[in-house]
């Protein structure tokens, strides 16, 4: 099999249900992290790993933005303000220092309701919009040809189930004009797995999501995954690696 040099890891943040909307948070995030195979194992996920040994003593733990933000088990240890400063300066300083590439989709739910009579799923929006973008990354690095792998957290057999049949329903459609989608493979990880690349995904969205939402708010963490959002040659990050709907 001819394996391409990326590997693609997904998480999101926000519920994607048009139902009932958080007017705090009215946006559901997709963000993809793409890797350099090589450089993901051997430099990005050892680095966390060293990081986990260093504050919890064994690298088991699965870093998870919800439970630190809110300081639940097993990070409580993070409510004194001089700990938590500690803890997420030297995330903040990995994520600083590591070479990925995001490309990521934020749907306004809230405007999508309004503004549609019968408004597509959020999920399925961000799917597609983040899939034509890494397409066109991988288009643009020569990999057009090589199997890319993008790997996504389980969170139940019908969700993955529907989630996979539109994956593969965007791959066959899009393929029949472009032969590149026909080497996207969807693969399903459980989050005891303690995947690196997920962890990392699961980091950069919420970030991401605040941004869309309050631009002007301080956001140190949007701050610093910034630069590494897909963008333009002239720098450009709006339509590049980021997609904003409607």
């Amino acid at each position: 099999m001819n394996f391409g040099e990326y590997i693609i890891y997904v998480d999101e943040s926000g519920d994607h249900g048009l139902k009932s909307i958080d007017p705090n948070y009215p946006v559901f995030v997709l963000a993809f992290c793409i890797f350099e195979k090589n450089n993901y194992a051997h430099e990005i996920a050892p680095k966390l790993q060293a990081f986990k040994f260093r504050w919890f003593g064994h690298d088991s733990i699965i870093l998870h933005e919800h439970e630190i933000r809110k300081q639940k088990p097993p990070f409580n240890f993070l409510k004194p303000q001089i700990v938590r400063d500690q803890f997420l300066e030297e995330l903040n300083k990995i994520f600083g220092e590591t070479q990925m590439t995001i490309i990521s989709s934020v749907i306004r739910k809230d405007h999508l309701k309004k503004n549609y009579s019968s408004p597509a799923n959020p999920y399925e929006l961000a799917l597609l919009f983040c899939m034509e973008r890494l397409v066109r990354f991988l288009q643009e690095r020569g990999e057009s040809g090589k199997q890319a792998h993008i790997i996504f957290e389980r969170r139940g057999r019908r969700e993955d189930a529907d989630l996979e049949l539109e994956f593969r329903r965007i791959c066959d459609t899009k393929s029949r004009t472009d032969k590149a989608w026909g080497n996207l493979e969807i693969c399903f990880v459980d989050k005891k797995a303690n995947s690196t690349g997920l962890q990392m995904a699961d980091l950069v969205a919420r970030p991401i999501g605040l941004n869309a939402i309050r631009p002007k708010q301080p956001n140190r963490a949007f701050e610093i995954i910034k630069p590494r959002i897909r963008a333009s040659e002239s720098g450009k990050i709006m339509g590049w690696g980021l997609k904003h709907f409607p």
